[in-house]
């Protein structure tokens, strides 16, 4: 099942109108779980950071032992023929995917230099309200480390483990759930890299090879400092986020999403989280490194 409408599909060396198949039953990635896939987003006819997704999705495929077989600059080209089939005012969500096709040793490994599929799934996602927030809890399940799983990809296999978290949190009757790693420090929520604040400065937790430092966190902590914030990347407890003032979620589907609960403790949508918001549009809508569609689109 789709996540959003009006989907639109890079396949085979062309745009299709709809979600169209692209995986055959005995493709490596149906079978193992040998996928990758990136998320951007098209707002307001700009692409912020489509590069850097479209080059994330390639290191992903390399981490998968996946050939990628697209770069991201020519990644960009087809992306952007395929937002030129929508009005600039349409929020889209850009997802290019890699799969393994062909298996090599016993089956389990990817074939070495073997086939790869490719495709991109463009959806008519719509941008979370600005007055939305989440609330969070606490999962009994936690972030893998490298020994034991791909976590410096972004890999559909890592998911299912994301899901049962979501889940448990749903259950319990909160929107998402605040993620420990192995050692019981706060990693992440089971959608989006996390911040909290405390007596005006930010923290979150530092990369310790358990969860995808996101390219939306990323560039949150560049805003955030050269407008003069302090931001710290810190081991962090759940009893630091009980303390806090504010803490947002960060991560390319709504860019910035406050938290108004983790279980008890309540939260208000304060100066910060509203300053980062800010930030990061007035970024993208001038910077550099946001794709311009719009005199593509139609």
């Amino acid at each position: 099942m789709a996540t959003g409408t009006n989907i639109r599909t890079f396949f085979d060396g062309k745009w299709h109108d709809g979600d169209i198949p692209v995986m055959n039953a005995a493709d490596h990635g149906a079978w193992l779980g040998t996928t990758v896939f990136d998320g951007a987003r098209f707002v307001d006819g700009i692409a912020p950071d489509l590069h850097a997704h479209c080059e994330r999705v390639n290191h992903s495929a390399r981490a998968l032992m996946i050939n990628p077989t697209v770069t991201a600059e020519r990644m960009v080209e087809i992306i952007l023929e395929g937002l030129a089939r929508y009005p600039s005012a349409t929020p889209v969500y850009i997802r290019p995917m890699y799969w393994a096709i062909e298996g090599g040793m016993l089956g389990v490994l990817p074939k070495e230099d073997g086939a790869t599929g490719f495709c991109v799934c463009l959806e008519e996602v719509p941008m979370a309200p600005p007055e939305a927030t989440t609330t969070l809890t606490t999962t009994r399940f936690r972030r893998p480390t490298l020994d034991c799983a791909v976590v410096n990809a972004k890999a559909g296999c890592l998911y299912p483990n994301n899901a049962r978290m979501l889940a448990e949190a749903r259950a319990k009757g909160f929107g998402n759930a605040l993620v420990a790693d192995a050692m019981g420090n706060v990693a992440e929520t089971a959608t989006a890299n996390v911040f909290m604040v405390r007596d005006g400065e930010v923290f979150t937790p530092i990369p310790n090879g358990t969860f995808l430092a996101g390219i939306t966190r990323a560039r949150h902590i560049a805003n955030m400092r050269a407008d003069g914030m302090t931001v710290h990347e810190s081991v962090l407890s759940f009893d630091d986020f009980r303390a806090a003032d504010e803490v947002f979620l960060s991560g390319n589907l709504m860019k910035v999403t406050p938290v108004s609960a983790f279980d008890e403790t309540h939260y208000q949508v304060g100066p910060v989280t509203r300053r980062v918001r800010e930030l990061y549009w007035d970024w993208a809508h001038s910077a550099a490194g946001t794709v311009r569609a719009a005199a593509a689109a139609r």
